[in-house]
């Protein structure tokens, strides 16, 4: 059985993935620090608490590697918040590349073979074409994204340097909870649509809709979204992918297709009732639409989304019904 190292793996898209490791046959091992993670959405699991940009945490983590000897890692440890990145883009340069970086040494140090990226579409920026592919202009508009194509790139390097190879898997909007309701998402400082408004919903506040003079069919952005347990198949999927031989590359992981503002407002009304919501001005930079095309990750990692909008909605609500305060009980 293949040990598999999780950075990050106590956050929302981390946790599932250590679920779908252990379901696949692989024995996951979480490293956190738990500033965003929730202890409780690993439980069960073998974790270890540390920073990578911590010196002292460092020299324990290596230590870590060398009694553990891990077959493979995937690297989810970062800060996620785009509109902070702009506020603070030396916090997201400091923090998430030198996370990489400090991994990346240990990964080289412990002749560990591959790594699996969470990236982001974030990389792309305002497409000039849709869908967009893995070969789209890559051209980030803000620090978050800017990191994500730098660790993609560092990724490239040290491939030739030291021979450590690599899958890029490119989010569109990951989404949604599990089908049971009992693990879900749980940010600090919530900035992801879907569990804004189904808050908003279960809590009777009302919510405002950025914009509704977009180039769209209803007026509302339209975005792409990836039900967080097929996300985490595509990781396991690309992990499989790099054991049998596969060479280092990057695919991006939505469902094809975009679903709008309003959409998600109808759906989320229709399972968990009318709440008040209303329009307000647009967000300066918010593109019109962007969705993937899923070609390549089809038909490279044979990889299909299980799940839609509905499943998404129908699982967020049960998270949020059930665990109104999350994780964090309030």
């Amino acid at each position: 059985m293949k040990k598999i190292l999780v950075t990050g793996g106590a956050g929302y898209i981390g946790s599932f993935i250590v679920r779908r490791l252990k379901e696949d046959g692989f024995e996951p091992f979480v490293i956190d620090d738990f500033s965003a993670g929730h202890m409780e959405a690993i439980e069960g699991f073998r974790y270890f608490r540390a920073n990578f940009l911590d010196g002292s945490d460092l020299k324990k983590i290596d230590k870590l590697f060398s009694v553990e000897k891990f077959d493979g890692v995937i690297h989810m440890a970062s800060l996620i918040q785009m509109g902070e990145s702009f506020k603070n883009p030396g916090k997201y340069f400091r923090s998430n590349l030198n996370i990489a970086l400090n991994l990346l040494d240990l990964v080289v140090k412990h002749k560990i073979p591959y790594v699996v990226f969470s990236s982001s579409a974030g990389v792309y920026g305002t497409p000039k074409k849709l869908p967009i592919t893995e070969d789209s202009p890559k051209s980030p508009e803000n620090p978050y994204g800017e990191t994500k194509l730098m660790i993609e790139k560092i990724l490239g390097w040290y491939e030739q340097a030291y021979g450590v190879r690599s899958v890029c898997i490119r989010y569109f909007n990951a989404a949604g909870a599990a089908l049971d309701g009992e693990r879900g998402e749980d940010h600090p400082n919530e900035s992801h649509i879907i569990p804004l408004l189904m808050k908003a919903a279960l809590e009777g506040r009302a919510f405002t809709l950025f914009g509704n003079d977009y180039k769209t069919a209803d007026g509302t952005c339209v975005r792409d979204y990836i039900h967080v347990l097929d996300l985490a198949k595509a990781h396991t999927e690309a992990l499989g992918y790099l054991i049998d031989g596969g060479e280092s590359d990057v695919f991006n992981a939505g469902v094809g297709k975009g679903y709008s503002n309003m959409e998600l407002v109808r759906g989320i009304e229709k399972i968990a009732g009318k709440f008040s919501w209303s329009f307000g001005p647009r967000r300066p930079g918010d593109c019109d639409s962007l969705y993937a095309d899923v070609t390549k990750i089809k038909k490279v990692l044979k990889w299909e989304p299980e799940y839609g909008l509905d499943e998404i909605i129908e699982s967020a609500y049960k998270w949020h019904k059930k665990y109104p305060g999350g994780y964090i009980k309030k």
